[in-house]
């Protein structure tokens, strides 16, 4: 994520003259950075509406097993446009991003994986403290692990590859089904909601919260266990589209079925499920159909700048995000914990109900603009984010190349 999908040796005012006007060698790396930003900016589109909750995510768990009335209804498809589409879309970069590695690699004439493992213990490491310190919610840990084993699989041969890419996807198919099944034969009541004495989202401290996250840690990573095998298919899923082509002009067939299945089939399946729903469905469309609607969304990024000669203002804001992904993404959720926590300015607690949708929405878009803003101006002066270049010299330590 830090380097994975971009290339390090270019220097920053090419890059920014890449992203204005890329030549036809090059439109690849700014897709890649514009999907990497549209991910990061789309999985605070889900995390929002868990910060503005009073009880945290406690809160938002609660909230998907009750029946929609009111706000909730517009609460439920405004979540539901967002729900797992990200997520799914930014495992799938991180996929491709260690294709990404392995090919520079043997173009180098490197081992692989070589030194990955330690890109994946820093990788954890960044994940502990977020969670820890940031969000309950963090999916680094996750893809630290993850990428460690997709990283020796990609070491073997295709057939052995497609072999974990199957198996892995047919294991999340099987749990998935079998959750399904269970909701619609077997429905239960919604639990009442819990109530949160003393609440550290609203009332506690920092450090409280910290305290909370560590006592709740089996509950809070239960979802990076879950979706393990989901993980590893769409990692490998991603290595393996970028290496047949999908943004190259030769994937023109393979992008538009892509967007046919995500757009033409998914996406109507899951937002009728999802706001249809209840809560009942959320892990069959988060885990299930959101996936395949994010590579709809992949299909189409790559399309469209095969397409267009240059990527304009939006692109480039997109592109700075996306270059700067793991900076954006802890600060994202380190600066909404500020505005809606209780150790900060506290705001979530002091919203009615019938505000909270508008209020949600005007967090996200001030905290978006925060982000989008910051990763402009950094990167006119720095090569990397903070974040990454943290990263990139404990690295280079590690790895003996200080």
């Amino acid at each position: 994520m830090t380097e994975s999908l971009a290339d390090p040796h270019v220097g920053t005012a090419a890059r920014h003259r890449a992203a204005d006007a890329p030549p036809a060698g090059r439109s690849r790396l700014v897709a890649l950075d514009v999907l990497r930003g549209i991910a990061i900016l789309g999985t605070l589109g889900t995390n929002i509406w868990i910060m503005t909750n009073q009880q945290g995510l406690i809160g938002y768990l609660d909230e998907l097993k009750q029946p929609a009335t009111g706000w909730l209804w517009a609460e439920r498809a405004l979540q539901q446009l967002a729900q797992g589409k990200f997520l799914g879309l930014l495992t799938i970069m991180f996929g491709i991003g260690l294709a990404i590695q392995q090919g520079s690699a043997q173009r180098g004439g490197r081992r692989w994986p070589g030194k990955y493992p330690i890109r994946a213990g820093l990788l954890l490491l960044d994940g502990l403290l977020n969670f820890v310190f940031v969000a309950e919610f963090d999916v680094l840990m996750g893809y630290a692990v993850t990428g460690l084993l997709v990283a020796f699989v990609l070491a073997t041969g295709e057939r052995a590859q497609r072999r974990w890419l199957i198996v892995a996807a047919s294991i999340h198919l099987v749990m998935l089904t079998a959750i399904g099944l269970a909701t619609a034969f077997h429905p239960r009541p919604a639990p009442p909601p819990r109530t949160l004495d003393p609440n550290p989202y609203a009332d506690g401290s920092f450090w409280d919260l910290v305290v909370f996250r560590l006592q709740n840690a089996g509950e809070f990573r239960s979802e990076t266990v879950f979706v393990f095998a989901m993980s590893v298919a769409l990692f490998l899923l991603g290595a393996r589209l970028f290496r047949a082509g999908i943004f190259r002009p030769e994937g023109a067939r393979m992008r538009k079925w892509l967007m046919i299945a995500g757009f033409g089939v998914a996406m109507p399946i899951d937002l009728i499920a999802g706001i249809a729903g209840n809560g009942a469905y959320f892990i069959v469309t988060r885990y299930g159909t959101a996936p395949v609607v994010s590579l709809g969304i992949l299909a189409l990024v790559a399309h469209f700048y095969l397409r267009r000669p240059r990527v304009g203002f939006v692109g480039r804001r997109l592109t700075e995000v996306g270059r700067a992904a793991l900076s954006c993404y802890i600060l994202q959720n380190l600066v909404a914990s500020i505005l809606c926590y209780g150790w900060g300015f506290g705001l979530a607690a002091r919203v009615s109900p019938d505000a909270r949708v508008p209020f949600t929405v005007g967090i996200y878009l001030l905290v978006a603009l925060i982000i989008v803003t910051g990763a402009h101006f950094w990167l006119r002066r720095f090569e990397r984010g903070p974040v990454e270049w943290a990263w990139n010299r404990s690295f280079q330590a590690l790895a003996g190349k200080a």
